[in-house]
């Protein structure tokens, strides 16, 4: 799989490890402003077997507020120029087409937008760039996007948004190599929404690649009753599950144990068809 400038072997699903630059990730594992701290995580990660480093600035839980431009540059670019060096694919989690364009400049390979370059100016931030894309779908903002989040079809209207991102994106320059989608579980999705949107995995792959985050998430706190410092195993057995679904990446805080369970998984027969992308 070509990210950027990098080529990802696919024989099992690559493994995207998040690195938090906020003080206030829901899942308490932000690094703030501590640049060393951030380049270690990621190192750490690496050593475990991440395939891909995700950078964020914004915390974008449910009720999260909103980070100024200058705030999420300041935090962002200086961590993902120096996790560059790392050799590896290193993508960066924002909306805003500022922190895009300035964390390209600095050496990212992905760029993984929760409002699927719908930012005036962001669309054109990554086609002028040979960056891979993650459009995900969100229904709301994170301030209110769990506020009885209704639809009528889930999986459809979801599957529809995301199509419809995926011909804007080509339209705009961007190669269909180039581009990854996202489900978008937990953002103005009920358990049920989520639930459905699981069972779906396989037709979103028709569309694109499929990336899925869903570590530590209130999902499975909702099927657990677990917090989440204590989530761990739910978080690997779902992504091992996204995996025999064909999912291409999977978006993690605890590297080394999905790592692990992959290679179980693997190892028992499982496989995945995975889909190329840029």
């Amino acid at each position: 799989m070509k990210i950027g400038r990098f080529d990802l072997p696919v024989a099992r699903p690559l493994v995207m490890a998040i690195i938090n630059v906020t003080p206030d990730s829901f899942s308490g594992d932000g690094f703030g402003n501590r640049i060393d701290a951030a380049v270690n995580s990621a190192q750490m990660a690496i050593a475990a077997g991440a395939d891909i480093i995700d950078v964020g600035g914004e915390s974008s839980r449910p009720g999260a507020a909103s980070v100024s431009l200058d705030e999420e540059m300041r935090r962002v670019v200086p961590v993902v120029e120096a996790i560059a060096r790392l050799g590896v694919p290193v993508s960066v989690d924002t909306t805003k087409p500022e922190v895009m364009a300035a964390s390209i400049a600095v050496g990212a390979s992905l760029i993984n937008d929760i409002n699927a370059l719908q930012a005036p100016g962001a669309m054109e931030a990554v086609a002028a760039s040979d960056c891979a894309v993650c459009l995900m779908h969100k229904k709301g903002e994170p301030g209110d996007m769990q506020n009885a989040p209704r639809y009528d079809d889930a999986v459809d209207e979801v599957w529809s948004f995301l199509h419809a991102r995926k011909l804007a994106a080509l339209d705009a320059g961007i190669e269909s190599e180039c581009i990854l989608i996202d489900p978008g579980f937990g953002f103005g999705k009920t358990l049920a929404h989520n639930l459905a949107l699981f069972g779906a995995l396989e037709r979103f792959g028709e569309l694109a690649p499929v990336l899925v985050g869903v570590s530590r998430k209130s999902m499975l706190g909702e099927i657990t009753e677990l917090p989440v410092d204590q989530r761990v195993v739910p978080s690997v057995v779902a992504a091992v599950a996204a995996a025999s679904r064909g999912a291409t990446i999977l978006r993690v805080h605890d590297v080394a144990q999905t790592v692990a369970g992959l290679k179980v998984w693997q190892k028992l027969g499982g496989s995945i068809n995975a889909r190329s992308g840029c």
